[in-house]
């Protein structure tokens, strides 16, 4: 009767939060072991006691004070004088400057309302076909979950009790094999339809450029190199992200307004208490898992019909694709985690790193693909376009992530390189 209950609320689209913790509390009335109950609010609570988390709101924040205080516009006026000047310029600086907010924010859905405001107008002014250019926004959107810091990551290292910094350092290749992939579909797009030719800057405004562009890139280089180096955890690295973040705006760029700092918080916890309350309520429902022995169940279903950890993973990515087209992306990693990973490792011998990386850039697919795909609605709002115009275009990034997900899925060593 529970899975019936659970998946009655998921289609009536209760709130996956409530959907967890509702299933939760049926399941210890239905088993009869009503002694949890009095243990319920505790467990909750002792699904937050991770200081990991705490690095969710920090970016998140990070990324409003970016925003705010002028910084995304400077980034991407530093990708101009890499990619500028090819044909296609833009379309290449759009890509540029999503790989520098990818190593900001760490959310696609943030990322995809930020670079649609700043790129698709600049990319219709020039003369590119409106649903390409939303197109090639809404694709850049997909390097957050991968290039660190990603807010997936530090949401699956939690549940899968890996070190988060590690888990960051495994989507540094992933994600740079997904950006060739994505500048290769530009190119070929380009030869196909005939790109407006881009201008290159002068060397005077590209040493303008790139000087205002300095105190910015301090942030990716923050958080990234003081991971990579050692130099501190990721949620150390989000505070000091946040206060380089709040100074530049403030104090160099003058952008930032003490005014604007009550809406930016009030936007911050909002969106990161969804996520953390979603973390909750799955602790508890951890209760039905356990009790239900459904990774046991699912692992002898699974190891009948193969054996071979690569067959594993691709009937996993078929599974998450579906998955991720009616769930959210974050809310699909909370659920699916604790029941697949075990298997993984366990009977597969598949390394939780490259498990977590395939799994949260399959399930990020699902921001671009209907029904849900927020991540498509965003940019048909912030655009004006149509999703189906916008789909027309995006096919063949999507194409190109279903080659790097079978990548993924082929050859570990991709995802491991770093973490060995």
């Amino acid at each position: 009767m529970t899975p019936l209950i659970f998946a009655f609320k998921l289609l009536i689209a209760v709130p996956v939060a409530l959907v967890l913790a509702l299933t939760a509390i049926w399941y210890i009335w239905e088993s009869g072991n009503t002694v949890l109950y009095d243990s319920f609010a505790q467990k909750m609570f002792a699904g937050l006691e991770n200081y990991g988390l705490l690095a969710i709101p920090l970016f998140m924040l990070t990324g409003e004070m970016m925003n705010e205080g002028g910084m995304t516009r400077r980034l991407i006026n530093a990708a101009r004088v890499f990619v500028g000047g090819f044909r296609g310029g833009l379309a290449y600086i759009n890509l540029l400057a999503n790989m520098f907010m990818a190593a900001i924010i760490g959310s696609a859905t943030a990322q995809i309302a930020v670079m649609a405001r700043a790129m698709n107008p600049e990319m219709e002014k020039e003369g590119y076909d409106k649903g390409f250019a939303a197109a090639t926004t809404a694709a850049g959107g997909l390097l957050a979950p991968v290039i660190p810091p990603s807010m997936m990551f530090v949401i699956y290292g939690v549940l899968a009790q890996i070190p988060i910094g590690e888990m960051f350092l495994a989507g540094v290749l992933p994600g740079i094999l997904l950006a060739g992939s994505f500048a290769a579909v530009i190119f070929l797009v380009g030869l196909v339809t005939g790109f407006p030719k881009g201008e290159w800057f002068t060397r005077d405004e590209a040493l303008s450029a790139l000087l205002h562009c300095l105190p910015a890139a301090l942030i990716p280089i923050a958080i990234v190199g003081g991971i990579v180096f050692g130099i501190a955890t990721p949620t150390e690295s989000a505070a000091i992200a946040s206060l380089i973040a709040f100074l530049i705006g403030w104090l160099v760029y003058g952008e930032l307004k003490p005014s604007a700092f009550i809406d930016m918080f009030r936007r911050t916890a909002v969106n990161s208490s969804m996520i953390i309350f979603m973390i909750a309520a799955a602790n508890v429902f951890g209760w039905v898992i356990i009790y239900e022995a459904l990774p046991q169940k699912l692992a002898a279903l699974i190891t009948s019909v193969t054996s071979d950890p690569l067959l594993f993973l691709l009937i996993v990515n078929l599974v998450l694709l579906f998955v991720g087209m009616v769930i959210d992306g974050i809310a699909a990693i909370i659920l699916i985690s604790p029941i697949l990973l075990p298997i993984a490792m366990n009977d597969f011998n598949i390394s939780p790193y490259q498990f977590g990386v395939v799994m949260c850039l399959n399930l990020t697919l699902g921001l671009l693909t209907p029904p849900v795909g927020v991540g498509l609605y965003i940019a048909s709002s912030m655009s004006g376009v149509s999703a189906g115009r916008i789909l027309k275009s995006l096919w063949p990034f999507l194409l190109a992530v279903t080659i790097i997900l079978v990548l993924l899925s082929a050859f570990p060593w991709i995802s491991n390189f770093l973490t060995e």
